[in-house]
């Protein structure tokens, strides 16, 4: 009996032993994200990295590793994807190969850990306005400074990193005693972020910054934008976006000119809507710079078809227009002189889609394939159509009297006969000379003679 016990405990043990570690070899590596934060960073970056945070998420990956070499870009960028970090539900680190400047460092300070390669720089965040190249950089307000300062110092006291340090990669003013003077930008080396206690590792290579993290092993997916991320990024260019204004008011104002809903009316509706759908998707546009730029469009419609000539509606029209389309393509953080270069760029693109289409609209007519989209002007009497009867062509030039008040239309005595006569516009008493300026098909036109020598 005893035997048999001794016997069933040893295969016991044998089954533990043989399951234990198939289960522990069965168990699936680690999944880890690398998201690349390369070149100029830009509003399409912003939705790319939070798909990757919420997919990432989604999977149950342990980390997602951003991959930074950067010298800065847009700072509403670069809010947002703070933003995004700050309020993931994963791990996130940025790998700091081989720098994070302005914008990127930004974006480095929301990240749970900081690993920097040899050589690495981190800092320089001095917002900045855009200029010819090599010409001096104008100072930014004081107000846009404050704003960037607080953003680094609210994101370096969410990750428990040192305060002033992120403040004084912003301004100059801030004075830290061992590390920064007044007057001077911080930008910390990798030596010097890890002895502030800003980065966290030190790691040359991406396989190497794992290890310190616990990830060593891991399955490195490496993320990349898609399709749709990729239009987003080139619909948002301001190159892209501003030819999309001239196109989309080009074809609305030659359609506003032309009867019935055709080519130009829907090309000028799809590149506004391409215009608005980019900026939507990143967070720009939103509902109330839609609805401003339609009112725009439609109170300019009103002031072509209904109301003659051009006043206060059509100025209100051209105005919500060019807000609408302005305030779509600026962020939380541009400065005043962004805004500004913003709306110009709109102005522009308005007054060149003006000029192309008082140009079009001179010049189609005389083309071979707009003669063909366009009614004929001129009924040649060989094909049918026949001109003013001969009685009434023999009336130019000849004067006569007002029968009755021309207002402008009404009747005349020339040569003898009593006709249907209109003024060129002006009001005539009856009883008052006039004389035939033109005849055109059936219509008689007179002006009144106010020299009275000036009869036959």
């Amino acid at each position: 009996m005893m035997k048999w016990v001794g016997m069933s405990f040893l295969f016991a043990l044998a089954l533990l032993g043989t399951t234990a570690p198939a289960s522990a070899q069965d168990k699936p590596p680690a999944i880890v994200y690398v998201v690349p934060v390369e070149g100029i960073i830009d509003l399409g970056l912003a939705p790319f990295i939070q798909r990757v945070l919420d997919e990432a998420t989604q999977v149950g990956a342990a980390a997602v590793i951003l991959e930074i070499n950067t010298f800065g870009g847009r700072v509403d960028a670069a809010v947002q994807i703070r933003d995004a970090l700050l309020n993931a539900r994963i791990r996130t680190v940025a790998f700091v190969n081989k720098r994070a400047i302005s914008a990127g460092a930004l974006i480095s300070l929301a990240a749970e850990n900081i690993v920097m390669s040899a050589g690495g720089t981190l800092g320089a965040a001095a917002p900045v306005l855009a200029g010819a190249p090599g010409a001096e950089t104008p100072p930014v307000s004081e107000k846009t400074v404050s704003y960037v300062r607080k953003e680094f110092r609210a994101t370096a006291e969410s990750r428990k990193r040192p305060l002033l340090i992120a403040e004084a990669m912003v301004d100059p003013d801030v004075a830290i005693r061992g590390v920064i003077d007044k007057g001077k930008l911080l930008t910390l080396t990798t030596e010097e972020a890890l002895k502030h206690k800003v980065a966290d590792f030190r790691a040359d290579t991406l396989e190497a910054a794992l290890q310190p993290l616990g990830l060593a092993g891991a399955e490195v997916r490496r993320a990349a934008p898609n399709w749709a991320e990729n239009v987003v990024r080139f619909l948002t260019n301001p190159v892209v976006s501003s030819l999309l204004i001239t196109i989309g008011m080009l074809g609305i104002l030659i359609e506003i000119r032309t009867p019935g809903f055709g080519v130009p009316g829907a090309l000028g509706v799809t590149s506004l809507g391409l215009f608005f759908w980019g900026h939507w998707l990143v967070q720009l546009a939103g509902w109330e710079e839609l609805l401003l730029a339609a009112a725009g469009v439609l109170l300019l419609a009103i002031e072509v078809l209904v109301i003659p000539g051009f006043g206060i509606t059509g100025a209100l029209g051209i105005v919500a227009i060019l807000a609408g389309l302005a305030l779509s393509m600026v962020g939380p953080g541009d400065t005043p002189r962004f805004i500004l270069e913003a709306a110009a760029r709109v102005v522009v693109s308005l007054l060149v889609a003006l000029l192309a289409a008082l140009l079009l609209l001179r010049l189609v007519p005389r083309l071979p394939f707009g003669r063909r989209l366009i009614l004929a002007r001129g009924l040649a009497a060989d094909r049918g159509y026949a001109s003013a009867p001969e009685s009434d062509a023999q009336l130019l030039g000849k004067t006569g009297r007002a029968s009755s008040a021309l207002r402008p239309a009404g009747i005349a005595e020339i040569d003898g006969r009593r006709v249907d006569v209109v003024s060129e516009g002006e009001l005539i008493d009856a009883g008052q000379s006039i004389r035939v300026t033109r005849v055109d098909g059936n219509r008689i036109v007179v002006r009144p003679i106010t020299n009275p020598n000036d009869k036959e």
